[in-house]
């Protein structure tokens, strides 16, 4: 009787021990690139003049709540946002009203379906339609065995117990055998389960052969862009809208397809000539391939733009176009003064890595999924690089850039604190690298 409860003992611990290698298993972290069932969707929007995330929660069900939050990242008044959120499959609409802030107050809207849905979002007569998939864990099919082998091995480890306390010592080591066959079992799969095959989830898009003009498999080529101003002419100090059109270059029909990149679908960064005009900005897809946001330049003058987009099953690149501002010169925004970076080594080499470091006023906050972002370009505008911060500790951002050409770069480092966007300009020179070496 003693061996047995000793046997019985170690099978709980074995049970125990099994069910927190299930919890480990369960709570893997989500690719950067590509949405999983239960991951929540953060997109940066540009809108009624300033910084917002738009936090989408994953759902667990359907029919079920959706959650959605807007994160504001510069100083607004509570700013309501329209939201409406609608099946692509059946148009069923839900809306609700959220109010930007620091900390997100969520709105719960309800959904009847997975699979594609378009969230439209509005300030006054600004609107963004952001297109995302619902999806729901169907579930393993592993899990029956898991489950399965828990449940058994518990009721014959309870059979044991009863049959060893009755005295009947065979048939009681067979039912002990029985729960150690079940919880070996369970345990097996726990453990090889990530390296199994999984179905896709529910809501997820069909894995179809591509039709007669559909992109092939290998990937997709990369988009024919059009950057615009709207007027055609602006104004210093008047507001203007850039519009950047996508269109797949084999087809002619406007690109849709763009990933989520960086908590963001497009990346615009719009310099004057000079770089004393600098602005990060993230533009609304207002339409299938078509991507805009309202800006404002203090004075006239020739400006540079670079929109940053990845299409999915294909790479990043830079949509680079320039514009004139003309007009008077208009109250002029106050200049952040120049940062004096640490840099390492004190004179950058072209084609060689620089680490740059900068203090911050306080521990910067995560801003589209980074605590730094760090965008370089050649003073004639050719150029244009962007990396992130490698994770400092403290009030600080340290960067790793390899200026590619001999010559003087303009430099932009930014981070979030409190409820602002701090940029911090800064101009860097890059020698040759020594002959022969």
């Amino acid at each position: 009787m003693i061996r047995l409860l000793r046997l019985a003992a170690l099978l709980v611990l074995a049970g125990a021990a099994s069910a927190a290698l299930l919890v480990s298993a369960g709570a893997a972290p989500a690719a950067a690139h590509n949405l999983t069932a239960g991951t929540d969707l953060r997109i940066a929007q540009t809108i009624a003049g300033t910084e917002l995330t738009v936090i989408v929660k994953g759902t667990a069900r359907v029919p079920g709540p959706l959650e959605i939050g807007v994160m504001a990242f510069q100083p607004v008044a509570e700013l309501p946002l329209n939201l409406e959120v609608r099946s692509v499959e059946d148009g069923r609409t839900v809306s609700g009203v959220a109010r930007a802030a620091r900390d997100p107050r969520y709105v719960r809207l309800q959904v009847e379906r997975t699979g594609p849905h378009e969230l439209r979002l509005s300030a006054g007569s600004e609107v963004a339609v952001v297109p995302f998939r619902v999806l729901v864990d169907r579930g393993s099919g592993w899990d029956f065995l898991i489950y399965g082998g828990l449940f058994v091995a518990g009721l014959l480890l309870v059979g044991g117990l009863l049959t060893g306390a009755l005295s009947r010592r065979t048939p009681a080591m067979l039912l002990a055998g029985g729960a150690a066959a079940g919880l070996t079992i369970a345990a097996l799969v726990v453990v090889l389960e990530p390296r199994l095959p999984t179905g896709p989830p529910d809501g997820a898009p069909p894995s179809a052969e591509p039709q007669a003009g559909e992109p092939q498999p290998g990937g997709r080529p990369f988009v024919q862009g059009r950057l615009e101003t709207v007027p055609e002419h602006p104004s210093a100090g008047e507001e203007f809208t850039v519009r950047v059109a996508l269109v797949d270059g084999s087809t002619g029909r406007p690109v849709d397809d763009l990933t989520v990149h960086h908590e963001a679908l497009a990346h615009l960064v719009v310099t004057s000539e000079d770089g004393r005009f600098f602005r990060h900005l993230h533009p609304l897809r207002t339409a299938p391939g078509l991507l805009e946001v309202r800006m404002r330049a203090d004075r006239p003058g020739r400006y540079l733009a670079h929109a940053e987009v990845e299409r999915e099953d294909s790479g990043g690149q830079l949509v680079t176009e320039s514009f004139d501002v003309g007009g008077r010169p208009a109250e002029p925004e106050t200049p952040a003064p120049p940062a004096t970076p640490l840099l390492r080594p004190a004179t950058p080499v072209a084609g060689r890595p620089t680490t740059i470091e900068l203090g911050t006023a306080g521990p910067p906050r995560p801003w589209l999924g980074m605590t730094g972002h760090l965008i370089v370009r050649s003073r004639d505008g050719t150029f244009l690089g962007h990396v992130h911060e490698m994770g400092s500790s403290g009030p600080r951002l340290r960067f790793t850039f390899s200026f590619p050409e001999p010559g003087r770069y303009l430099a932009w480092a930014q981070y979030a604190a409190n409820d602002r966007i701090v940029t911090m300009p800064f101009t860097v020179d890059v020698t040759e690298p020594e002959a022969g070496r």
